[in-house]
C-alpha cells in the first residue's frame, strides 16, 4: 500500500503548482530542462527516422494513425514507469543496473560506428519484427504493435537518461513528456541539425555515457552537483563544434587536394 501510495504521489505532485512556480523561477531548473531538451532532441532525430522507415510501407492516412496509436502507448508506458521508477531509483542495484544499460548504448554505438553499422542495422531489426507480428495480427495492426515495441524500446532509453540528470520527480515527469514531444514533433529540426553537424550524434552518446557515470557515481555516495554536470556538458559541446570545424576544414583541404589532381 506504501508503494501504491507513493505511486499516486509523485504523479500529484506534477499538479503541485508552488513547485512548478519554484521550478521555473530557478535557473538551476531551466539548465535541467535544456539538458533534457536537448538529449531528448539528438536522440530522438534517429528514432524518428527509425519509425518513420517502419511505417512507409501503409498507406499515408495509416501512417499517421500508427504512429498515432505508438504515441499514446508511449506517453502511457512513460507514466508507468515513471512513478515505479521513483522508487525503484533509490535501491543501489537498479542504478548500477541503469547505469550499465545506459553505458552498454553509449559503448554499442561506438562499437556499431566502427563497423560502419547503427542506424540502418536498427531499423532492419526494427523490420524484421514487424514482419512477424504482420504475420500474426496483418499489416496495420502488425505494424501498430511493431511500433509500439520500438517506442517502449527508446522510452526506456529516455527513462533512464532523465534518472541518471536527476532524480527529482519534476525532472523525470518533464524528461519523460518531452521525449515523447521530441520524437513526433521536433525530431525533425534536431535531424536537420545533425546532418549539418553529424558530430552532434556522437556527442548524444558521450553524454549518455557521462550520465551512467555520474549513476554509477552515486551508488557509492558521490553526488556530481548540477554546475559540475553543466560544466562538462557546455565543455562536450564545444568540443563537438570545435572538431567540427576540424574536419569541415580536413575536408575542404581533400576536395582542393584532389581537384588540383583532376586539373
Amino acid at each position: 500500500m506504501d508503494i501504491i501510495h507513493g505511486i499516486f504521489s509523485t504523479y500529484a505532485a506534477f499538479f503541485d503548482w508552488h513547485m512548478w512556480a519554484k521550478v521555473l523561477t530557478d535557473p538551476v531548473s531551466w539548465g535541467l530542462i535544456g539538458t533534457l531538451v536537448i538529449l531528448e532532441g539528438l536522440l530522438s532525430a534517429d528514432n524518428a527516422l527509425v519509425l518513420a522507415v517502419m511505417v512507409k510501407h501503409l498507406p499515408p492516412k495509416q501512417r499517421k494513425k500508427a504512429l498515432f496509436y505508438g504515441l499514446i502507448g508511449a506517453y502511457a508506458f512513460r507514466f508507468i514507469a515513471i512513478g515505479i521508477g521513483v522508487f525503484l531509483i533509490k535501491l543501489w542495484w537498479v542504478k548500477i543496473l541503469g547505469a550499465a544499460y545506459l553505458a552498454w548504448l553509449s559503448i554499442k554505438y561506438f562499437i556499431d560506428k566502427s563497423k560502419g553499422g547503427g542506424d540502418d542495422d536498427e531499423a532492419e531489426g526494427g523490420l524484421k519484427t514487424e514482419g512477424i507480428l504482420i504475420r500474426i495480427f496483418g499489416t496495420f495492426w502488425g505494424t501498430v504493435v511493431a511500433v509500439e515495441i520500438m517506442d517502449i524500446a527508446f522510452s526506456v532509453d529516455s527513462v533512464l537518461a532523465a534518472f541518471g540528470v536527476s532524480e527529482e520527480i519534476w525532472v523525470l515527469l518533464l524528461g519523460g513528456m518531452l521525449g515523447v514531444l521530441m520524437m513526433r514533433g521536433i525530431a525533425g529540426v534536431f535531424l536537420k541539425l545533425i546532418e549539418r553537424i553529424p558530430e552532434l550524434e556522437t556527442t548524444a552518446y558521450i553524454l549518455i555515457a557521462i550520465i551512467a557515470l555520474k549513476m554509477a557515481l552515486s551508488v557509492v555516495g558521490i553526488e556530481v552537483s548540477h554546475y559540475a554536470f553543466f560544466i562538462v556538458l557546455i565543455i562536450t559541446f564545444l568540443a563537438t563544434f570545435l572538431v567540427h570545424r576540424v574536419n569541415q576544414r580536413k575536408l575542404a583541404e581533400q576536395e582542393a587536394a584532389a581537384g588540383k589532381k583532376e586539373d
